[in-house]
């Protein structure tokens, strides 16, 4: 099988960025030679080339972490890969969602103007639970018990909106949209389905 023409540099490697599909968010950053990239291509699964041991790597062999391939891209320069990948749990070795986790300018965030900005962030939040699932949250419960569960909970919210709605109460009905909301996200990333195909739909109809 062909790969793409990826310049790779003076040591046969190029960096490749992997992003969950879903949530994209970053979750590490390895290199791959002609060979990984081709495996990485056959398979569907990431493979990638270790610098200090010298050799090819399947990601998740060991661990049971592997990553399925939704998307391969290349950027301009054709000299750096993103893998869009479903990942089947945490990809950082140290057991969290992603390797990225430590901020240089400390834990605030950047101040964004995007009002709908709480909704990217709530998405990457259930990822990293299906990844790491952490004893006790309560995103970890649902996706421990499955879509059953998680089906029920988005009929009892869409119903306790529909009463708040019913009863004209405003109050009540933001509280019962945002849990609403919530158990929805949870089900698209069960259903691995992103957030961005839903919006898509949306553009497509206006």
């Amino acid at each position: 099988m062909n790969t793409p023409d990826i310049k790779f540099d003076e040591k046969g490697l190029a960096p490749a960025i992997v992003q969950d599909a879903v949530s994209k968010e970053v979750l590490t950053l390895a290199y791959m030679n002609e060979e990984s990239l081709r495996k990485s291509i056959e398979t569907r699964e990431t493979w990638f080339y270790s610098r200090s041991r010298q050799e090819l790597w399947h990601k998740g062999e060991t661990s049971g972490n592997t990553q399925k391939i939704v998307d391969i891209k290349y950027d301009c320069d054709q000299d750096a890969i993103l893998v869009l990948v479903e990942p089947a749990g945490p990809a950082c070795h140290t057991g969290s969602y992603s390797c990225f986790n430590e901020s240089v300018l400390g834990e605030a965030k950047e101040v964004s103007s995007d009002r709908f900005a709480i909704l990217n962030e709530l998405e990457e939040v259930i990822a990293k639970r299906e990844a790491e699932m952490p004893e006790g949250a309560y995103t970890t419960y649902l996706f421990d018990k499955g879509v059953d569960k998680i089906l029920k909970k988005v009929g009892e919210e869409a119903s306790e909106v529909i009463i708040a709605a019913k009863n004209r109460d405003h109050e009540e009905l933001k509280w019962e949209a945002a849990d609403l909301i919530y158990h929805l996200l949870v089900l698209l990333r069960e259903q691995k389905l992103p957030l961005d195909e839903v919006l898509s739909v949306l553009q497509k109809r206006r």
